[in-house]
């Protein structure tokens, strides 16, 4: 495929996040439709279907885009449903037999960009009653049972090529750890979606991330990852926190253990979860930030804390909000650039949820 039919369908980079934007603004009455229209069609010009597919690229990224839309797109998203649900099917099945065979996971197996986290995520905000969401759900969690004295969702490989792991790792983050495997089975929970053993599993998450909670005098924080031998000593050699983003960092997973003791109705832990998030935000802790984007920058820190807010026990994260408004980011990409920065100014400028609904796709509402 073409890298010009491969931009156009990719929700991190491409046509299809900045339609996101468009299509919130068309239904908060600050734009027209027409402008909408035109970076829908550019995102679904090409629609990739093949099992490489995932929330973020394809199939899967067009239509929750479209579903953003509203009744002003459904014909045409109803269309997407039935490949979504046949690669979902061809995902799992693969993802069973990886698991029956003894093998380990991959993240583009089961993360939250590409993998099952993320197809769950979407059949969660579209299709919540369908099998094969339930089916996910088993999937899932059987994915945080121990293999072999290591967490069900160890990699073998190494989380950036540039970050060596020997011997793989546990990773901890949102997008490609055990947050957004906690946060997918917290908010069905929630929301009254639950198979058997799915309250066992988010006990289980929740006391990893109990396990590996590190204190600090601004709050506290998790280590990115967890490698073999920081495992089989208990204790992380991360010296300290680094930068509260959404993606990998303190935020993303403070929302999700947040979500989980909501979830499981545990008071305890849902106040430490918004003690970390206030940490979060401490102005020491900002500093670390060094760009304004979704993923590892500011925006993305502000809408996971407004999330947060909306739920939170004590008005302390709410009140920290308006020092994170970011002013600018360059380029257009959703995830890293100017669209996301933008969608996160309009859930700051206007004050209330977005009505897209955009940001179920960083699994924190």
């Amino acid at each position: 495929m073409k890298p010009r039919e491969q931009a156009g369908q990719s929700l991190a980079t491409g046509a299809a996040g900045t339609a996101l934007l468009h299509i919130e603004r068309a239904l908060a009455g600050t734009a027209d439709w027409a402008t909408a229209d035109v970076w829908v069609r550019r995102a679904s010009e090409v629609i990739d279907t093949a099992d490489h597919a995932g929330l973020f690229y394809g199939v899967p990224a067009v239509a929750f885009v479209l579903h953003a839309g509203g009744i002003r797109y459904r014909s045409v998203a109803a269309k997407l449903d039935e490949y979504v649900l046949r690669l979902a099917h061809r995902r799992l099945a693969a993802a069973t037999a990886r698991m029956d065979r003894g093998e380990g996971a991959t993240f583009r197996e089961y993360d939250l960009l590409y993998g099952l986290t993320g197809i769950g995520a979407l059949l969660l905000r579209r299709m919540p009653s369908n099998d094969m969401l339930a089916d996910i759900f088993r999937y899932l969690i059987r994915l945080t049972q121990p293999r072999r004295d290591m967490p069900g969702w160890w990699v073998e490989h190494d989380p950036d090529p540039i970050l060596p792991t020997p011997g793989g790792h546990a990773n901890l983050g949102i997008a490609h750890g055990a947050a957004g495997l906690l946060a997918l089975l917290a908010l069905a929970a929630r929301d009254g979606h639950v198979v058997g053993g799915q309250r066992e599993a988010i006990e289980r998450l929740a006391d990893w991330f109990d396990r590996w909670r590190q204190p600090s005098p601004h709050g506290s924080w998790w280590p990115q990852w967890v490698t073999r031998d920081e495992l089989r000593t208990g204790r992380t050699v991360q010296p300290g926190p680094g930068r509260p983003s959404w993606c990998y960092g303190a935020v993303g997973i403070a929302r999700a253990c947040q979500l989980a003791a909501i979830a499981t109705d545990d008071l305890a832990r849902r106040r430490a979860a918004e003690e970390a998030m206030v940490g979060c935000l401490d102005a020491r802790q900002l500093r670390r930030l060094s760009e304004p984007g979704l993923c590892h920058g500011l925006a993305g820190v502000y809408q996971t804390a407004y999330r947060a807010s909306q739920d939170a026990l004590s008005p302390e994260i709410a009140a920290r909000l308006p020092m994170l408004v970011a002013e600018h980011a360059s380029g257009d990409e959703f995830l890293s650039g100017e669209a996301g920065v933008r969608l996160a100014m309009e859930t700051a400028h206007r004050g209330t949820p977005p009505l897209s609904g955009w940001d179920a796709c960083l699994l924190i509402s």
